[in-house]
């Protein structure tokens, strides 16, 4: 018998616990130089073996005991979550959990065909990464033979199958991908996708990140509203991360996620599981709580709960407002926790 929910529970900072994002798996089909650059994640690195992997059902656990204690939005991540076999299956489990907003991000590669079962299977949203539309581009930003006609497929099967509003990621690189920076908007304006362009961040140590390769969200908009007039739109929620602008016409909108120039430490309420079932309450953590062997030796759901309470009630990150000073250590790369 599951004991009721203890709220509200925060951080030292004040920060209440509202989502969850679960790495399925740290595999990937692409390379992308911001994530998992192929120097680093080449055919010599050692991805997570199975049996140290969490099962559908460790994770459908986890998510419940999240859920008692405030977790109200769960996002899928990977590497590429629809390289989890069976992944559906999952989705399905966790769509059963009341009160749950079940969202994914993918590279959308594999999207095409997988839009529909998950769809069916209770996924409510998706995010798709997408740096560029111009083929050369896109393929020196993910680093694969998969065509960026692949990914669009994939990006208008979700539209069709009504997961909404599909927003499409855009990583923004200096010198790499600015000059495309208005051809994504004008391209999803109307079409029931939003773009979402982010700041190039320092997350882990493999991407080669310096401050001058980022273009920052004020120059993204610069960019955009003088081909493409836009409006300020209030934000969803407190904790939403992304700065929203529609455009004067009415059709459609835009986000920038500025967590370089513009922190938005003090609004997180994120937590992340990893493929292995660790526990990180930052994106740019150097350690993460293992609770795999709580999950698999029988430890009772309170102990359990009382693990994430106080691993919560603990926390103090605020490095995206601390850059100048980072943490001692090595991060966790992105590919890890899913972004």
């Amino acid at each position: 018998m599951r004991l009721p929910t203890i709220l509200p529970l925060e951080d030292r900072r004040h920060r209440p616990l509202r989502d969850l994002r679960v790495s399925v798996t740290d595999r990937c089909n692409f390379r992308c130089s911001y994530c998992m650059p192929r120097e680093a994640f080449g055919s010599a690195h050692r991805f997570l073996p199975r049996e140290q992997i969490l099962s559908f059902e460790e994770i459908h656990r986890a998510a419940h005991l999240f859920a008692d204690l405030g977790v109200r939005k769960i996002r899928l991540t990977g590497g590429e979550p629809l390289l989890r076999a069976e992944l559906p299956r999952l989705v399905h489990m966790l769509a059963s959990i009341p009160g749950i907003d079940l969202a994914l991000t993918t590279n959308g590669s594999l999207l095409e065909r997988l839009a529909v079962p998950l769809r069916d299977a209770g996924l409510q949203r998706v995010t798709v990464s997408l740096d560029s539309l111009d083929p050369d581009v896109f393929r020196q930003m993910s680093d694969t033979d998969i065509p960026v006609s692949q990914v669009l497929r994939g990006i208008d099967a979700a539209v069709r199958a009504g997961l909404a509003p599909v927003k499409v990621n855009a990583v923004v690189r200096r010198g790499v991908n600015e000059d495309g920076i208005v051809d994504l908007a004008k391209h999803f304006k109307g079409s029931g996708a939003v773009v979402r362009y982010i700041e190039f961040m320092d997350v882990g140590t493999t991407n080669a990140w310096r401050m001058s390769s980022v273009v920052s969200a004020a120059q993204i908009i610069e960019r955009i509203s003088a081909e493409l007039p836009l409006e300020t739109v209030a934000p969803a929620g407190a904790s939403d991360v992304a700065r929203r602008f529609r455009y004067k016409d009415g059709t459609g909108e835009i986000g920038v996620i500025a967590s370089v120039t513009q922190p938005f430490c003090g609004d997180c309420t994120r937590a992340r599981l990893s493929a292995d079932g660790h526990l990180f309450t930052c994106l740019f953590a150097t350690r993460g709580l293992d609770l795999r062997p709580a999950l698999r030796d029988g430890s009772p759901d309170e102990s359990i709960r009382e693990i994430l309470r106080t691993t919560w009630q603990a926390r103090n990150d605020r490095y995206s407002e601390l850059r100048a000073a980072p943490p001692p250590g090595r991060r966790i790369e992105m590919s890890y926790i899913g972004g």
